[in-house]
């Protein structure tokens, strides 16, 4: 009998060979052979008190900066919904986000209830618990620079408190969450008190930059690569001569050169190998090696 077979009872849905393509703001990739979209966090952790050790567990969220190989993705692709996307102040300048939240919603919450120092969120596309996992950030300000602790299930769906300190957190990066074995549902902030026409106004600003610098409206991933130290990888792809040049469907955008766009029915093989061609191409020319900042998942066909 298969694992399929004897998955746990669920109150949320199950589907199987189910398309992640509509998931991703690429929109390509395979399906994955199970996705689970719990109700709550009790329904999280009782599908994974009962769930076979040995099957594979991925999370995605609002699919911002995530890559999703043809080939689709192995064993259970866990993505959390409205549920877990609640937002609250809790007094003392602190909020808390469910990891479903979206980044935008949580500065413009804060905004409102007088908490400055979030709102660089405005300007990062996807939601908290990506902002968690790879520190994300934006305009010299990230995620733990805010983050007061994180709260996780373990693959035995028991709770797990972590502190900013435990996260160990480097730039688009953390230690504990790159062990994989936590699935985040939430966050607690601490920002400062503010005037929330001061923090709006700051929002305002990182909201126009933003639209005027990047191609927002694109199928696009984000930016594409970590920027190497003392460099800015859209200078390195620009130079390289990348900037708005095709492969198959895909292409490095006109306006942001760090942001793979699909263009024309990209596949995710097109996206990828353009990736790659530009990371070789930039070490040939300048002896420097891009990382990817987009988290790329699943097989290839």
């Amino acid at each position: 009998m298969s694992w399929q077979d004897s998955l746990p009872a669920v109150r949320g849905k199950i589907v199987r060979e189910a398309e992640l393509a509509p998931f991703t703001w690429l929109r390509v990739g395979g399906p994955a052979e199970v996705l689970f979209l719990p109700e709550d966090e009790a329904d999280l952790s009782d599908f994974l008190k009962g769930l076979e050790p040995s099957v594979p567990v991925t999370v995605i969220g609002v699919g911002s900066n995530l890559l999703v190989r043809d080939g689709g993705i192995k064993g259970v692709v866990i993505r959390l919904g409205k549920n877990f996307a609640r937002i609250e102040a809790k007094g003392q300048a602190r909020l808390y986000a469910g990891a479903a939240a979206l980044d935008a919603n949580v500065a413009k919450m804060a905004a409102q209830n007088g908490i400055g120092g979030l709102e660089f969120y405005r300007g990062v596309p996807g939601s908290i618990g990506g902002a968690m996992v790879m520190n994300a950030g934006c305009y010299a300000s990230e995620t733990r620079d805010v983050l007061f602790e994180a709260y996780a299930l373990n693959r035995q769906g028991e709770r797990v408190v972590l502190s900013n300190r435990e996260m160990g957190y480097g730039y688009r990066h953390s230690d504990r969450a790159e062990q994989g074995d936590l699935i985040f549902v939430g966050a607690l902030f601490q920002g400062t008190d503010d005037d929330p026409f001061e923090v709006t106004k700051r929002m305002e600003a990182i909201t126009e930059r933003r639209e005027k610098s990047q191609p927002i409206r694109d199928k696009t991933g984000g930016s594409t690569f970590r920027n190497p130290e003392g460099h800015s990888a859209w200078q390195l792809v620009d130079k390289a001569g990348w900037r708005g040049k095709l492969m198959g469907g895909a292409k490095f955008s006109d306006l942001h050169a760090n942001f793979l766009i699909n263009f024309d029915n990209a596949t995710a093989a097109d996206l990828e190998n353009l990736g790659e061609a530009v990371r070789a191409d930039v070490k040939e020319k300048f002896g420097i090696t891009l990382q990817w900042e987009v988290k790329r998942l699943g097989e290839g066909l």
